[in-house]
């Protein structure tokens, strides 16, 4: 099961998809040009140790000032000290949820997603075939949890909502899973990769 779970994703990285924003639901919003983004990596965990091979996400924290109690990647903004956007998805993961840095095997890279935030976030996906017990970093992290792969790769999944946000209305995806609700930045990386797989 663990070789095919990788097959997949190897091939849905090969198909080299397009890129994604905040905002491509929200044709009308005109974004600047030559706006700058700030770079960012998050990585995109599967475990494949068991039959059902699963994506680890988190929850932040509802103390924090931005994205309060949302459902992410471990990831954040790209440091002076990191080699590349790689580098920074593993190293906010280890600090994030305690994910050692030699466990992870990284199978490729999507296509970036532009952020209301301005920022260029690169998903990095990989995979963990040992097993993994996750440590919260308890200022940023409020729980770390996973969710069945077959569930946010499937398209069927995913729903349209909206709500108001800066006087307009905002639309964006969603891919709810039991108490977890799954959207914006992450839902619209997760409808991309589902939409590569499903090619």
């Amino acid at each position: 099961m663990a070789s095919d779970t990788i097959s997949i994703l190897k091939a849905a990285l090969s198909r080299h998809g397009a890129g994604s924003s905040d905002f491509d639901l929200n044709p009308e919003v005109n974004l600047p040009a030559g706006r700058k983004l700030r770079p960012a990596g998050v990585l995109v965990p599967v475990m494949v140790t068991e039959s059902d091979p699963r994506l680890i996400l988190t929850k932040r924290s509802s103390a924090l000032k931005h994205h309060p109690g949302q459902i992410a990647f471990p990831g954040g903004k790209q440091d002076e000290g990191d080699k590349d956007v790689t580098a920074t998805a593993l190293r906010e993961a280890k600090e994030e949820i305690g994910l050692p840095l030699e466990f992870p095997r990284i199978l490729g890279r999507l296509p970036t997603h532009e952020t209301v935030t301005s920022f260029s976030v690169t998903p990095v996906i990989a995979v963990l075939d040992r097993p993994f017990d996750p440590v919260p970093e308890p200022g940023e992290v409020e729980e770390v949890f996973s969710v069945p792969l077959a569930h946010v790769l499937d398209p069927a999944n995913y729903v349209i909502e909206s709500r108001r946000w800066r006087g307009q209305k905002r639309y964006y995806f969603t891919v709810p899973y039991g108490p977890y609700y799954i959207w914006g930045a992450t839902a619209r990386i997760l409808r991309g990769l589902a939409a590569q797989v499903n090619e």
